[in-house]
């Protein structure tokens, strides 16, 4: 994974007043932190940020602070609910050479057998990791499974010098037969039930005359 270098600046200010100007001059207040030292305060640069986080969640930084350098992960990111901007980071100091334990989207590729679903049960996964060779994704293939076919935590295939942080039984991948329309309608008229929905017969007869009335308009159409 490739080093992005960001320009930051030491951050005097704190609250909520000084978080709003610092983001209306787009950019982000964030705090720089680990191996025991006193936290560091910053503010970064917002479009860069945005975009040395669009390509990994785990992009490996390297900040400059002053006469300062510093390599960090993300750790913890929070971003405006509606717009998406980030709004404020944790950022991870880390050592070359140091394991780190990250969690690692997880997104599937291929196709299974017709008729059946692919469920992804967990859309990421937490692994240790080298903090300079974390990878940015994993891929599972699903070309040609069927239903009962599962993907485990244990098939993903790992890095060299990298290994789960979770049990190696968690399900990642579950094929399932498709619903038919019967189960389906089934499905429904249970939910229904449990919301308390009632369809008395007024509501048939409506539904079976307006299906009457539409075969009825057809038939008039064909015979014209």
């Amino acid at each position: 994974m490739a080093e992005i270098k960001i320009a930051a600046e030491a951050r005097t200010e704190f609250g909520k007043g000084a978080a709003r100007r610092i983001r209306r001059e787009n950019k982000v207040p964030a705090v720089l932190y680990g191996h025991g030292g006193d936290p560091i305060h910053l503010t970064l640069p917002g479009h860069q940020l945005m975009l040395a986080l669009k390509g990994s969640a785990n992009a490996l930084l390297t900040i400059d602070v002053g006469s300062d350098t510093h390599l960090a992960i993300p750790k913890q990111v929070q971003r405006d609910p509606l717009k998406g901007f980030i709004e404020h980071a944790d950022l991870l100091i880390v050592r070359k050479g140091e394991k780190v334990t990250v969690d690692v989207r997880i997104s599937t590729v291929g196709d299974a057998v017709s008729g059946n679903l692919v469920v992804l049960e967990n859309s990421s996964i937490s692994i240790e990791a080298e903090a300079t060779h974390i990878p940015e994704a994993f891929e599972v293939s699903v070309e040609g499974l069927t239903a009962g076919d599962q993907i485990l935590a244990k098939d993903i295939e790992l890095p060299r010098g990298s290994s789960l942080a979770v049990d190696e039984e968690t399900l990642i991948v579950n094929v399932t037969a498709a619903p038919t329309e019967a189960q389906l309608d089934a499905e429904l008229a249970e939910a229904e039930a449990e919301a308390g929905i009632e369809h008395d017969a007024s509501d048939a007869d409506a539904a079976q005359a307006g299906e009457s009335t539409e075969g009825e308009a057809a038939e008039s159409t064909e015979s014209e």
